[in-house]
């Protein structure tokens, strides 16, 4: 799964990496973005401009919000069977930036879990896979909020965990933002591990595990 990430770098850098799209000015960085909480997404509405989601999907058809604490990843070789997701990756998609994000490693024998910190190798931006959905509330108030497709782990992840987020190659970024439906074939090709190769890992403190501590002492590596 994906349950933290970060977004740190400003929005002129962010634009930079991310040519041709524009991103609300200014934000704050992000070192520790956990589920519930807003974050940035480029959806597919031809607009090409990244504004603030929920991260938690509520379907279009939930009763209310309760249901988005159980959707915050969405298991990219089911998507187009199962209820809450098969609408959305048919007509609602987005990227979400992210220069980084966390898992944690299970340690044998002993209850606790090491938070590990993963990044690309020459710590660039990148674009996680995401859904998205309008909501509207009983009193008539929209709400947007989405959620972070996962796949089968490269080698680096599988010693970790059993799942990690979709990361897009910059060239697949207009295919999955494309405003029209589009079928399940046409997309799946898509849903597969990043190269294991242009990633790293390394252990960090635990205090990433609260969400209130967002600094940048959670991405600095600790000794295993």
């Amino acid at each position: 799964m994906c349950g933290r990430f970060t977004l740190t770098i400003d929005p002129a850098q962010l634009e930079d990496a991310f040519h041709g799209y524009q991103f609300p000015q200014p934000f704050a960085p992000r070192f520790n973005i956990a589920p519930s909480q807003p974050l940035l997404a480029i959806p597919n509405d031809g607009k090409l401009t990244a504004t603030f989601f929920l991260w938690g999907l509520v379907p279009v058809w939930a009763k209310d919000i309760s249901i988005a604490h159980k959707l915050i990843n969405a298991r990219g070789e089911t998507l187009a069977e199962k209820p809450s997701f098969r609408a959305s990756f048919k007509y609602k998609r987005c990227l979400i930036p992210a220069d980084g994000f966390y898992e944690w490693k299970t340690n044998p024998g002993i209850k606790t879990k090491t938070p590990y910190y993963i990044h690309l190798q020459e710590r660039k931006p990148f674009a996680l896979a995401g859904l998205w959905s309008e909501w509207n509330s009983p009193a008539g108030d929209a709400l947007r909020t989405c959620t972070i497709v996962t796949t089968q782990p490269n080698p680096l992840m599988s010693t970790l965990h059993n799942r990690m987020p979709v990361i897009l190659e910059k060239q697949d970024y207009a295919e999955w933002l494309d405003p029209a439906p589009r079928t399940p074939e046409s997309l799946l090709r898509l849903i597969r591990p990043f190269p294991a190769d242009s990633m790293r890992a390394h252990p960090v403190s635990t205090l990433v595990n609260a969400p209130a501590n967002d600094r940048a002492e959670l991405v600095l590596p600790v000794a295993e």
